[in-house]
């Protein structure tokens, strides 16, 4: 920079100095010099020219010619010329042996010189310069014709020379001053360049040599940068022995440690990760509900199965206390306080270890429902918090009840059906015996009384057969149904009636696997049990209806009553249990366990617009092939 600033000073005074003004006023003087003595020369050729042109008019056009040559003689001046106003020559005189011709004027010369004397000082090729003068020449005689004179004189070769020289060096003055601005512009971007590149020079060299020796350090920040992304097995190159070749030693060792324990760390989250996902597959495909809490009774985790038995979606109630469940769900507050009150009674050390093995009913909008509860206390190490697993036992309680019910209906129907016939034979043998010995009123008399007798023993027979029909396993004789022939069948012998019967049959519907005596026994029951639930109803209706639910037939007969009393849904299959004043209960049951033996399934349920539903599920008949057939069907049902 401080050759910068005294280089620009210097060229900045060394040019200006070249363009001082003493020379600048002695070139412009030597020009004007030299520019006055040629315009004083070429004022006495004008003079000489005028004189000659007023002697040559008060001459007659003839000896023009002769007094031209003595007046250019006496003159002094190397040439002259008459010559016509369009520039033809009349007359030459010449000093000159060498010059024939003269040098012609231009016509706009020509044209000035007719109205005044004209002078300049032209150059004239291979001569040098040359003082031309032309001046107007009134001619004598009748023509009155206007010529003329042009003198031709040249400059001294001396003053020529010099005239040119100075105007020469004057001319390149000029354009050295006129460029002086740009000679310091050039001067000044040359350094400027200069400086720039070596300053640019510098400063890349300041940067290899810093990061020469930064580069240390830069390795650091590399290894930082990869270690904060994860990257722990990078090894830096070393430089040197010097304090940072110490600390990339260092930081090679962390490095290395960094990276056995992130590899031990991913072993052992994947070995939790595995024992994870193995817990829950285990805890996923139990058929009992698991639930975890904590030492405040929040649910920490919980299984598919126990949403299932509890019929409440768990995921909203996750990480909350138990309690909110029973005050959204009222029907769940005796499986939560169950739980409550076990975990209240087991906070001390004493009773830390007791469990809950304990079965507990729970009323739902689905009827009945009971749960085998079994709970305990965690470790400490694992938190401190319970464990809850659950079953719902209500099917195997329905069946022990089925099971102890058909082993009642057995020895009833045992002990009942050995008196009943000697007891029907003794009342006929009565009335046949003493009917003609008694008078007309007593013969009536007995007549009513053993009447009784039979009918209450046919009533007894009655009882005692359903007993047997619950209490035997039916030995279901399996073939190829059609169901929807059946439903006509047997609904036939219901056409006529108060209650109106509506069929609503899927057409070509696939064949079930079961036997049609037990069907239409099935059938017959569902339906009276519909018709008797409808008496007191206005615009009877019962629909039975057919569809394809799966891979399995769909049967349902619905009806407008009452419904299902929702207490009794859960246990409405169960022996004795009924809403009808003279009926025995066991109507369902054997509908059940027929179903049961058609590996069907059966459901009832209450109708949201109104009466009873009971819906049946039964295998088709050889369903591989009927795939084709279902898909048809589908098909066909899409196009209508």
């Amino acid at each position: 920079m401080l050759v910068y600033l005294v280089s620009m000073n210097f060229l900045t005074r060394s040019i200006e100095s070249w363009f001082n003004v003493k020379v600048e006023s002695a070139l412009d003087g030597g020009l004007s010099l030299g520019q006055r003595a040629l315009d004083i020369m070429l004022v006495d050729i004008e003079e000489k020219a005028e004189n000659m042109s007023t002697t040559l008019a008060f001459q007659p056009s003839a000896t023009h010619y002769a007094m031209l040559n003595d007046l250019r003689e006496k003159s002094g001046v190397l040439e002259a010329a008459l010559l016509t106003p369009q520039g033809g020559i009349l007359s030459v005189s010449s000093g000159d042996p060498n010059s024939f011709l003269p040098e012609l004027p231009s016509i706009p010369q020509l044209r000035q010189a007719m109205r005044q004397v004209y002078g300049k000082i032209e150059p004239i090729p291979g001569k040098g310069l040359y003082m031309r003068v032309l001046a107007p020449v009134e001619a004598q005689g009748i023509t009155g014709e206007t010529r003329i004179l042009q003198l031709m004189h040249p400059v001294p070769k001396a003053l020529s020379n010099t005239a040119e020289a100075v105007q020469d060096v004057y001319r390149d003055y000029q354009e050295l001053s006129y460029s002086r601005n740009s000679l310091k512009d050039v001067f000044t971007l040359t350094l400027t360049m200069v400086l720039m590149l070596a300053t640019l020079s510098a400063l890349a060299i300041a940067f290899l040599v810093s990061r020469r020796l930064s580069q240390p350090l830069s390795v650091l920040a590399d290894g930082t940068r990869a270690i904060a992304s994860g990257d722990y097995s990078k090894v830096l190159p070393e430089y040197g022995t010097d304090e940072l070749g110490v600390l990339v030693k260092s930081f090679n060792s962390m490095m290395r440690q960094l990276d056995d324990a992130t590899k031990a760390t991913e072993r052992n989250r994947v070995r939790v990760e595995a024992a994870r996902a193995y817990l829950e597959t285990i805890l996923a495909h139990l058929s009992s509900g698991v639930l975890t809490l904590s030492d405040q009774l929040e649910l920490r985790t919980f299984n598919l199965t126990a949403t299932s038995i509890l019929g409440v979606s768990l995921a909203h109630y996750e990480n909350h206390v138990l309690t909110e469940i029973a005050q959204e769900h009222e029907f769940l507050k005796v499986f939560i306080d169950t739980i409550h009150a076990h975990f209240e009674a087991t906070k001390d050390t004493e009773h830390a270890k007791l469990e809950l093995n304990r079965q507990i009913e729970i009323k739902s909008t689905q009827g009945k429902q009971y749960i085998l509860l079994r709970a305990t206390r965690l470790p400490v190490a694992v938190g401190n918090g319970f464990v809850v697993v659950f079953d719902d036992v209500t099917s195997m309680a329905q069946a022990q009840r089925d099971a102890a019910w058909a082993e009642v209906a057995r020895r009833l129907a045992h002990e009942i059906r050995n008196p009943l016939t000697p007891i029907q034979l003794s009342a006929e043998r009565l009335q046949h015996k003493l009917s003609d010995k008694l008078e007309a009123s007593d013969a009536a008399v007995l007549k009513r009384a053993t009447d009784t007798i039979v009918n209450q023993v046919g009533a007894m027979k009655s009882m005692v057969n359903e007993f047997s029909e619950y209490a035997r396993t039916p030995a279901a004789n399996i073939m190829k149904v059609d169901l929807n022939d059946l439903i006509k069948d047997v609904c036939s012998l219901y056409g006529e009636g108060r209650v109106s019967l509506t069929l609503k049959l899927m057409p070509q519907l696939p064949a079930v696997a079961g036997d049609a005596t037990m069907l239409r026994q099935v059938l017959h029951n569902l339906i009276q049990n519909a018709q008797d639930a409808l008496i007191s109803q206005e615009n009877a209706i019962i629909d039975v209806s057919t569809e394809i639910e799966a891979d399995k037939v769909k049967l349902v007969v619905a009806d407008n009553g009452q419904g299902f009393p929702i207490d009794l849904l859960t246990h409405a299959f169960e022996p004795y249990v009924t809403t009808k004043a003279h009926g025995t209960g066991l109507g369902l049951a054997i509908v059940k366990k027929m179903i049961e033996e058609h590996r069907g399934q059966i459901k009832i349920e209450n109708r949201e617009s109104g009466g009873a539903r009971v819906v049946i599920l039964l295998p088709m008949e050889k369903r591989k092939q009927n795939r084709e057939h279902i898909a048809g069907h589908r098909s066909k049902l899409r196009e209508a």
